[in-house]
């Protein structure tokens, strides 16, 4: 919980707005919490089914902006175009669902947007040792798309994306200038 609100204060500092999966329980609404107490600006996405469930409605009326969805699909579908890249703080199957969707779709070369997973405490050491393990099984033929960033402390999240983000700036703009000189 410390962890998602201090990742909340931090998107709030650097002036970026959190669009996230709406609940405003648990680590997602911590996260929320430390945008919202930052000043920053906070959309929520989340599916009518949910709303009872993961969120309070008092809470979400707080939000800058909230989109429900009609499912679970349309929600994920919604928070990957509004969003410019994918953090994964530490959590259970719902967690580990979506960061794994969002890298299959690095890998199927649908996006290149940076893909954090936050790796607090060693909490996602396992997943990272299957990542290798499926690479050195030839499992991950494109692993050079399925590259995301590891990040043991919450100050080093947004520095990481930001960069990561330059640095695919940069290489866009490369490629332009290689193909207007062919």
């Amino acid at each position: 919980m410390a962890a998602g609100r201090a990742l909340g204060r931090e998107i709030a500092e650097y002036g970026l707005r959190l669009v996230y999966g709406g609940g405003t329980k648990g680590i997602m609404g911590a996260v929320a919490s430390g945008v919202l107490s930052g000043g920053g600006q906070v959309t929520g996405i989340i599916p009518e089914f949910l709303i009872d469930m993961e969120a309070t409605r008092h809470s979400l009326g707080q939000l800058n902006e909230l989109i429900v969805t009609p499912d679970m699909h349309a929600r994920k579908h919604t928070m990957f175009e509004r969003s410019d890249a994918f953090v994964a703080l530490p959590g259970g199957i719902g967690t580990l669902e979506e960061i794994v969707e969002i890298m299959t779709w690095a890998q199927l070369g649908r996006h290149e947007k940076p893909m954090v997973f936050a790796n607090i405490n060693g909490f996602w050491d396992p997943m990272m040792e299957l990542m290798r393990h499926m690479t050195e099984e030839g499992f991950l033929h494109t692993a050079h798309r399925v590259q995301p960033l590891v990040v043991d402390e919450i100050s080093g999240i947004i520095p990481a994306i930001m960069a990561q983000a330059a640095q695919l700036a940069a290489d866009r703009d490369g490629e332009d200038e290689v193909i207007s000189k062919m």
